[in-house]
Parts: C-alpha cells; sequence; structure tokens
C-alpha cells in the first residue's frame, strides 16, 4: 500500500491521520437531565431523541425535537451526557456548533438552543433564521 491510499485500520486517509470531528450538538447537564426524565416517562422505549429544524414560523425556521423508533441511515448519530441524539441529514448543516439547555424559570420551563449560525429569532423566540455553516473539512 503506498503513502496515498486509505488505510481503513490506522485511521490514515490519504498519508496523514484524520483528525476527530467535533459533535454537531453538545447538551447542557440541564439539558441532558430533563431528556433523560422525558425518555424515562415516554410511553415506549425509544432509541433517542430526534432534533431537526423545519420551514415555519414568522422567522422562517423552527427547532423540532421528536421521539425517535430507530436510526435512519443517514443520520448523524450523538451521544452526549448519557442521551442519544439523532440529527437528520438536512439539519446537520443548521445545527453545527448547536448547545442545547433547559432553562426554568418562574413563567417557563423549556429547552433553548444556543446556535452559533442562528442570525435572527422573532420576538417571542419560537421561530429562528439559520444559516447553514461552511464544511469543516473537505477531506
Amino acid at each position: 500500500m503506498t503513502d496515498f491510499q486509505t488505510s481503513s485500520s490506522s485511521g490514515l486517509t490519504g498519508g496523514r491521520p484524520r483528525r476527530p470531528r467535533p459533535k454537531v450538538i453538545t447538551l447542557t447537564d440541564a439539558a441532558a437531565d430533563r431528556v433523560r426524565e422525558i425518555m424515562a416517562n415516554a410511553e415506549k422505549a425509544y432509541v433517542g431523541l430526534r432534533v431537526g429544524v423545519k420551514n415555519g414560523g414568522c422567522a422562517g425556521q423552527e427547532y423540532t425535537f421528536a421521539y425517535a423508533e430507530e436510526i435512519g441511515p443517514m443520520d448523524e448519530v450523538v451521544e452526549d451526557r448519557g442521551v442519544t441524539i439523532l440529527i437528520e441529514p438536512k439539519a446537520i448543516l443548521f445545527l453545527i456548533g448547536s448547545e442545547i439547555d433547559y432553562e426554568t424559570t418562574k413563567l417557563a420551563s423549556k429547552f433553548v438552543f444556543r446556535n452559533p449560525n442562528q442570525t435572527d429569532a422573532c420576538g417571542c423566540g419560537e421561530s429562528v433564521t439559520i444559516i447553514p455553516a461552511a464544511a469543516l473539512d473537505a477531506d
């Protein structure tokens, strides 16, 4: 094998080691605790939490959460703080670098996204404008 061939056993591509990919999404301790609590109280066992982005709302896009019954062949699977997060393929570039938190105030308890790709949000906070992240590595 030459230096320019891929070696799956050594982790080399084109003769150089690949750097580890960062997680698309991370959770705070509060968010992970709340997701584990919700999953434990669900009506049946699920493989994880599916996170995505859909068109809607006055700012153009909304974050989505759903129970995941299976892992899709193109899903990005993220394990963080004991929680399995499945990210829809079309949402990955919109969510790169995001952190999900869970906040409780006197008037509300909710999941909050801290997304570096988010450029705007509506006044009520239910919808956002997100610009897809640039590809991090062309390899």
